[in-house]
């Protein structure tokens, strides 16, 4: 009988890659099962579809607002199946936020979190004292030159979700109907414009990732990335030159670092896979309590299970990045996943970034928005 090999698919950064291989060859020692994981890029991972991925691998490592299209599809198998119940509690009973939530759609479990996240803050405590705790002490550290924010797509419409929960006014995920009321949304776009014109307008082409690499460069002044998805990798000693620590969001509104578009990423299971069950082990493994406080953090991955969030060792490894942010990730808020919601998110963000660099009125763009946003339910 030969072994059973899987192949799977994840994203090229350290923190998405790296962990994915260190686990796998302990899985094999484990249970002689050979897993292999290959990458793709970070704008590959927000709009790649995923349909053609679950054709061609065993398992892909996925973002929750695929989910959506992915069961109109078919693309993937459900995660609730029996022998793994008590597995299912243990992950939902330790999620980060809503993570664990973010993968379950129409009553069933279509990928399990293996990395949690949602925008945070990131800066440079050897420059700045601390992090910035309002929008305005972030608009005075922008006025310093002192300030990155990630605005290529679909950054800008993160930023943009990000600000609506925080103001306390949420936009929709559910429809046919507005993403925001236009009030409040033209007063969400205001808040953008005015601190993007306060930055350099290379914003409009930087990822997280290429932000988080200028802030920690040599030489670099940049303090402050006050809504970010958080990269663990840069809070590890050694990662980079210059060390970033991460903190909560700064508060726009009254509420506190509430609202923030959750990410993060799960593993999920081919349709297609010959070696379903074996998929699905490896899965649950991966996610569990045990790999994620141990290998898969050691390896520099940033968990989705609370126990490694709670873990001493984890975050004096990070600089306590995990606890520091931990109070972002409960209060998240989670972006809509219906069929047709990419669409809406790669036309959204594009308008958002036009409309700031062209200085555009706020009512018109989220006029725009909301007609988009009706138009994307199918």
């Amino acid at each position: 009988m030969s072994a059973i090999a899987l192949h799977g698919m994840t994203w090229s950064h350290p923190r998405g890659y790296d962990p994915m291989v260190a686990c796998a060859k302990l899985w094999k020692e484990k249970t002689g099962v050979d897993v292999t994981w290959d990458k793709r890029s970070l704008q590959d991972f927000e709009s790649f579809p995923v349909d053609e991925l679950a054709r061609n691998y065993d398992m892909i490592v996925i973002d929750h607002p695929h989910v959506g299209v992915i069961v109109a599809q078919n693309s993937l198998a459900p995660l609730d199946v029996p022998g793994h119940e008590a597995d299912l509690a243990a992950l939902a009973a330790a999620s980060v936020g809503p993570s664990f939530a973010s993968y379950t759609y129409h009553g069933r479990q279509w990928a399990l979190p293996i990395d949690a996240a949602a925008q945070v803050q990131a800066f440079r405590p050897d420059l700045i004292p601390g992090p910035a705790r309002t929008f305005d002490a972030v608009m005075a550290l922008a006025g310093e030159g002192k300030v990155l924010l990630p605005l290529r797509n679909p950054h800008a419409l993160m930023v943009f979700y990000t600000l609506a929960a925080n103001l306390g006014t949420p936009c929709a995920t559910d429809g046919p109907r507005d993403l925001i009321d236009i009030a409040a949304g033209t007063g969400v776009f205001d808040l953008m414009a005015a601190l993007y014109r306060r930055l350099d307008p290379a914003c409009l082409a930087m990822d997280p990732i290429a932000v988080e690499e200028r802030m920690s460069e040599a030489g670099s002044t940049f303090a402050c990335a006050p809504l970010t998805y958080g990269y663990v990798s840069y809070a590890l000693d050694g990662f980079r030159l210059n060390r970033l620590a991460f903190a909560d969001i700064p508060a726009a509104g009254d509420g506190g670092p509430r609202g923030s578009a959750v990410g993060g990423t799960g593993i999920a299971v081919s349709a297609h896979a010959k070696e379903r069950q074996a998929a699905i082990d490896f899965a649950y493994w991966i996610a569990g309590a045990a790999v994620q406080q141990g290998p898969y953090a050691a390896a520099g991955g940033q968990p989705g299970h609370a126990a490694a969030w709670d873990d001493d060792a984890v975050n004096a490894a990070t600089g306590g990045f995990y606890r520091n942010t931990r109070a972002t990730l409960e209060a998240g808020w989670l972006r809509p996943r219906h069929h047709g919601y990419m669409e809406f998110q790669e036309q959204a963000s594009a308008r958002l970034s036009r409309a700031l660099e062209k200085g555009e009125d706020g009512g018109r763009v989220v006029a725009d928005l909301n007609t988009a946003y009706r138009e994307s339910f199918r």
